[in-house]
């Protein structure tokens, strides 16, 4: 190729100016936009530590770790709600990711005719377009009824046990824990689906062509190639279960007794401030404010654990 025709191909290769000026706006804009999302978070969260700022000096580390609420004395510790939180979230998350996963699996494996799988799909995706106040209705009048002779069996098989000390008598735990599974099913089903149909073909051929069978390459090969992205969905999840509001809030039973037991009605930060609020004056908005500042922060740490975990996996498989 001659000088000219170098030079000719190069000046048809450069980009007009006004492209490239539309190139620089387009990434200042999407920095902008992304750059109000952290100023946005960095405002809740300063407003929340402003409003909390009177508890925490007050009460300090003990509110964390007391399980006394009495608007009346001015003493207040959130324990009974942090605990209830962790506790629902983490018992809901152990019954949701074997189901969530195990109902990925059935979709997309050709376990079944894909009429089937379509059809139990669209009903896992309706299942999270359900409102939280209508499961929190389904709870009351549906689910707590139909699972009390069960944890009325619990109790008097197993009543010797600190978990199941308390006579099941309406709205608790146990009820808020299954509403929860329900709530975040759909996420982790949703997430995991995706992921298993991502994992590329020539791994499953591979795994077949060595002579495995279909059990073998989902637990061995498929799964482990997916791990990642479902454990991503997975620590979504938690956070969503950590946050949800209005469902446990009309059937845990919002009581600031603090009690092991899962029959016994409890509270978490969510319900709390769904409750109080409302009604609150003096230092007791301060002590609510410090309590959704914790909840803040738990979920913050869930998001770092999420994007850890996620690195690690990935790295590994």
């Amino acid at each position: 190729m001659t000088g000219d025709s170098r030079s000719e191909a190069f000046s048809l290769r450069r980009r007009p100016p006004g492209e490239k000026l539309l190139d620089h706006g387009f990434r200042h804009f999407t920095f902008a936009l992304a750059a109000m999302v952290a100023v946005l978070l960095l405002a809740i969260f300063v407003t929340v530590f402003r409003g909390a700022w009177e508890a925490i000096g007050s009460f300090g580390l003990r509110f964390l770790t007391t399980s006394a609420w009495d608007p009346v004395n001015g003493n207040y510790g959130a324990f009974t709600a942090i605990y209830g939180t962790l506790v629902s979230s983490l018992l809901a998350l152990l019954f949701a990711v074997p189901l969530g996963v195990g109902t990925a699996i059935f979709i997309t494996e050709d376990l079944l005719p894909w009429s089937i799988r379509n059809v139990i799909g669209v009903m896992v995706e309706l299942l999270a377009a359900i409102p939280s106040v209508v499961l929190g209705l389904w709870a009351i009048f549906v689910l707590e009824p139909a699972i009390r002779p069960f944890l009325q069996f619990l109790h008097n098989t197993f009543g010797w046990l600190p978990v199941f000390a308390s006579v099941p008598q309406g709205p608790g735990m146990a009820p808020a824990i299954l509403i929860l599974v329900v709530m975040i099913l759909p996420i982790i089903t949703a997430i995991s689906r995706d992921a298993l149909n991502q994992v590329p073909i020539e791994l499953r051929q591979g795994a077949y062509g060595v002579g495995t069978t279909r059990w073998g390459a989902i637990l061995h090969i498929i799964l482990p190639a997916a791990i990642s992205a479902i454990m991503g969905g997975v620590m979504l999840a938690l956070g969503r279960a950590m946050g949800e509001t209005m469902a446990v809030t009309m059937i845990i039973g919002n009581s600031m007794t603090f009690s092991t037991s899962l029959l016994a009605p409890a509270n978490t930060i969510s319900s709390m401030l769904a409750n109080q609020f409302g009604e609150a004056d003096g230092i007791q908005v301060s002590a609510l404010m410090y309590a959704a500042l914790i909840l803040m922060l738990l979920t913050f740490v869930v998001n770092i654990l999420a994007q850890w975990i996620v690195k690690r996996l990935s790295l590994r498989y």
